[in-house]
């Protein structure tokens, strides 16, 4: 009683040593979407005798203690992350933590500490970085030749988003066009590319634009281009299209 009395106080006050990382298994770099949940993760690689597990987020001023488990006390969380963080998986050998609605604020490094005994404490650390993607947006505009199409993509993101266009048919290509990246005031980059569709017929022809930032998931948009047809009022050409995400 009086050993787990002591490490809970030495955890309040931040008085950790240092350990080896290489007995505990967890992601150096979690990345979450903007608003979404964030998991991190800890797993002890061998077994030890476990009298405390704590996590804490590292601020400019040192560590700050975010939660802790114990089988005596249980599950407890500092009050300045109650309605941020919750425990996933609370053990001894293994811990993960649900970090929710996350905002730049919760971005930084976290660490986890397993206290044993009698070597004290083995810790690792886990960064957690931000993205945020906008769906794209597609578009289909005409060009000079009768033969050709200028199809063109957006999107919007932090950082700025990887933005390639492709087209399914392979008797065609997309020749690049021109490529335009432009900051936002909110600390987001819209990126817009444009290719030249060539080879352009009668027949119905399916363009697609795919959108990631980092290693987040890929958001993709689609469009049919059908047939074109002109218009016996004004002799312009329309495109009739339709546009869906994954």
């Amino acid at each position: 009683m009086f050993q787990h009395t002591v490490i809970h106080l030495l955890c309040a006050l931040g008085v950790i040593q240092r350990g080896q990382t290489s007995l505990i298994q967890t992601q150096q770099t979690v990345m979450a979407a903007v608003g979404r949940e964030a998991t991190l993760k800890c797993q002890l690689i061998q077994p030890k005798d476990v009298l405390q597990v704590t996590w804490q987020k590292r601020l400019p001023g040192g560590e700050k203690n975010v939660c802790s488990y114990t089988t005596e006390f249980g599950q407890r969380v500092n009050r300045d992350f109650r309605d941020k963080v919750k425990f996933k998986a609370a053990g001894l050998q293994n811990s993960s933590i649900v970090i929710r609605n996350v905002t730049e604020l919760d971005e930084g490094c976290y660490r986890c500490l397993f206290n044993t005994a009698p070597e004290g404490a083995l810790t690792a650390t886990t960064c957690l970085r931000l993205y945020e993607l906008h769906e794209p947006i597609l578009h289909v505009g005409e060009s000079n030749s009768s033969e050709e199409v200028v199809v063109s993509c957006s999107a919007t993101g932090r950082p700025a988003p990887t933005v390639t266009l492709r087209v399914l048919q392979k008797d065609l290509h997309l020749s690049p066009y021109s490529s335009v990246t432009v900051p936002n005031s909110n600390g987001t980059v819209t990126v817009t590319t444009a290719a030249v569709l060539s080879g352009f017929n009668d027949s119905s022809t399916q363009v697609g634009c795919a959108v990631r930032v980092l290693s987040g998931p890929q958001m993709e948009a689609f469009m049919m281009i059908p047939e074109v047809k002109q218009s016996p009022a004004d002799g312009e050409r329309h495109f009739q299209s339709h546009t869906f995400i994954d």
